[in-house]
């Protein structure tokens, strides 16, 4: 068996609300979709800009608060500008985590936090990296 590309990732948020808000808000993904499963989990669908993956975030209230374990798992997009990124972070409020770093390739990057704990990394690639 050989699967196709990867569609989509999910995960699992406390605050559906606040989470929508903060990929919306702060990184500019967009919602195509949301509802209800039949078990009653909260979906929203967030499209990430020039990709065909999706993040579904799910809510589930009766399972209570999701607790993310550190350095378990983080999403990586990439940006154009470093500085200019900083700057819009700073002036929303946005605290950094970790960096700036420039890796070896030369890309430079840092580390955020989403709702409930899960690490964001921004990442500027140099022209022709192919990974950080």
């Amino acid at each position: 068996m050989k699967v196709g590309k990867l569609l989509h990732t999910r995960m699992r948020v406390s605050d559906m609300e606040q989470t929508v808000t903060f990929y919306t808000e702060v990184l500019g993904l967009e919602v195509l979709e949301r509802k209800t499963s039949p078990r009653g989990s909260h979906l929203a669908f967030l499209k990430v800009p020039d990709s065909e993956e999706l993040i579904e975030l799910c809510s589930f209230p009766a399972s209570g608060a999701v607790q993310v374990q550190e350095d378990l798992v983080h999403l990586a997009f990439e940006v154009e500008d470093m500085d200019h990124t900083i700057q819009e972070l700073n002036s929303k409020g946005i605290p950094i985590t970790d960096g700036p770093t420039t890796s070896s390739s030369g890309s430079r990057f840092i580390f955020i936090d989403a709702p409930d704990g899960y690490e964001i990394e921004l990442i500027q690639r140099l022209p022709g990296t192919v990974i950080v």
